[in-house]
């Protein structure tokens, strides 16, 4: 039980308290107070964080992906059924982010994919901190796939650079084409947007072109996919970005030397 929040950490579970990006200091002095923000010394440390993190991967050729959306976008399915189609021909290991519960870490290990549950408890995203704290406790997957399945939410964590290779933002046609308008800065750092229920287009107000348009003017060339994990439409174009991008960290791997701080 965590004394922070009062959740429970079950097996295989790691539980972090952070600082939310925004917090504040305040405190009182003879001229009547003084404020000061904490923003930038908090991204300064984790972009520290995130360089070792983003060296480690390079050198281990593993092709980590940083997978954020809001909640019930359908992301633990379809990583789901992608690690299902790809386990027999890529090492893969996961890093789940979840405030509560090892739920979707246990859909995960079902595939026989190993996972490792990060609880955030009050906070709202992951960070290059905690990332890093995981895999001194994971077997890293070596010239493979390390995907990290952010906690549900379009703000907080597309602020924080985990030291990915690529991040995905995965946005489902139940939400609205106008996420990108009202989200802007977690649209702006991905490497591609994939829109998710593709099969249930035919009974949304979902306009692909207009979500593609808002996205395109944040993020000039962002790639774009548009998929149904349920279906299994759209699912090889998905599948083939993936592989390009494991081959590409693959290319990298140098094991001898060190890394650096």
């Amino acid at each position: 039980m965590c004394a922070t929040c009062g959740c429970g950490g079950g097996e295989g579970a790691r539980h972090e308290h952070h600082s939310h990006p925004h917090a504040q200091e305040h405190g009182h002095g003879p001229e009547g107070g003084r404020v000061i923000d904490l923003e930038a010394d908090l991204l300064e440390a984790n972009a520290a964080f995130a360089r070792r993190n983003r060296e480690l991967f390079r050198r281990n050729g593993v092709f980590a992906v940083n997978v954020i959306s809001s909640p019930g976008s359908g992301k633990t399915t379809l990583l789901v059924r992608t690690l299902e189609a790809l386990r027999d021909r890529i090492p893969m290991a996961v890093i789940e982010g979840d405030q509560q519960s090892d739920l979707d870490a246990e859909r995960i290990r079902a595939t026989g994919v190993p996972a490792l549950q990060i609880q955030t408890g009050k906070s709202c995203h992951l960070d290059a901190h905690a990332v890093s704290h995981a895999l001194e406790e994971m077997t890293l997957p070596g010239r493979g796939i390390l995907w990290i399945e952010n906690v549900g939410n379009l703000i907080c964590p597309a602020l924080f650079d985990l030291g990915e290779g690529k991040r995905v933002v995965i946005l489902s046609v139940t939400e609205g084409e106008d996420k990108p308008r009202k989200y802007p800065e977690a649209f702006h750092g991905a490497d591609l947007l994939l829109l998710s229920k593709r099969d249930l287009l035919p009974y949304v107000d979902f306009s692909v072109d207009q979500c593609s348009d808002f996205a395109h003017r944040l993020r000039p060339g962002l790639d774009l996919l548009l998929l149904s994990a349920k279906t299994g439409q759209g699912m090889e174009e998905w599948l083939r970005w993936v592989e390009e991008g494991w081959l590409r960290a693959k290319a990298s791997y140098r094991p001898e030397e060190p890394v650096v701080a």
